[in-house]
């Protein structure tokens, strides 16, 4: 078992690996008291006043109390955020985090100037950490990228990969977690597909590139990639809980 878990882990792909162990190390960190989440969570004013740069990296590691919840989204980091990786930007490793990098600014943009809007000031200074919201934004531009593929969400009922991120937002309004970070994550993913894979293909410009620094950091393969969510036929269903 053990051999198979280390196998397993070996196999991921170089970012997905990475994240992964960042945040189950973060998390266990804090649950056993060695880091506090308090020098964790996003604080604009710590962040300018105080210089604590790392803040804007470190909210997106913690996952809060290590739960059913935490359990829930490591699978999904792990099952999507591999996916991406490995089929959509196979051998574009610094595309694949630059889309990452894409993704947190803006979140971490909007909660900043969302926090300066009168009436919704408040709802803003709640979200403390942005981690669920990079992971379902992940979950979002997977879904675009494969939208026919056939699911089922726990054996009740079958739907395509395109309402993923729909049903995953059904299921936290009807277990009583908050939307909000779902919603976020929803618009960062919608940002990101739009930019680069639909604005392109009205007006033959891509706004998103990935910096040549970025690039400089990953030594990867061109490598043609099929595109699933292109094909007229849809693959074999597959459960969203199975590996």
């Amino acid at each position: 078992m053990a051999q198979a878990v280390e196998e397993w882990y070996k196999q991921m792909p170089i970012i997905t690996r990475s994240y992964l162990t960042a945040a189950v190390v973060t998390t266990v960190g804090c649950s056993l008291e060695i880091i506090s989440p308090y020098n964790l969570y996003l604080n604009p004013k710590l962040i300018v006043q105080q210089y604590e740069i790392w803040r804007l990296v470190t909210n997106f590691l913690y996952f809060r109390k290590m739960d059913l919840d935490f359990l829930f989204h490591m699978f999904f980091l792990a099952r999507y955020c591999k996916l991406l990786e490995e089929n959509s930007f196979r051998g574009r490793t610094a595309d694949f985090f630059f889309m990452l990098l894409f993704g947190a600014t803006v979140l971490t943009g909007i909660v900043l100037i969302g926090g300066m809007i009168p009436y919704l000031s408040e709802s803003f200074a709640n979200i403390l950490f942005l981690s669920n919201s990079l992971t379902f934004m992940m979950v979002y531009v997977w879904s675009k990228h494969n939208p026919y593929i056939h699911m089922s969400f726990l054996g009740l009922f079958t739907f395509t990969a395109a309402y993923l991120p729909w049903v995953l937002l059904g299921f936290s309004i009807l277990v009583g977690s908050t939307t909000w970070v779902d919603l976020l994550g929803m618009i960062a993913g919608h940002a990101y597909y739009f930019l680069e894979d639909v604005y392109p293909q009205m007006t033959g410009r891509r706004p998103l590139k990935t910096p040549l620094f970025i690039k400089a950091l990953f030594a990867d393969d061109d490598v043609l990639v099929a595109q699933p969510g292109n094909e007229r036929f849809a693959p074999p269903a597959q459960d969203l809980h199975q590996d």
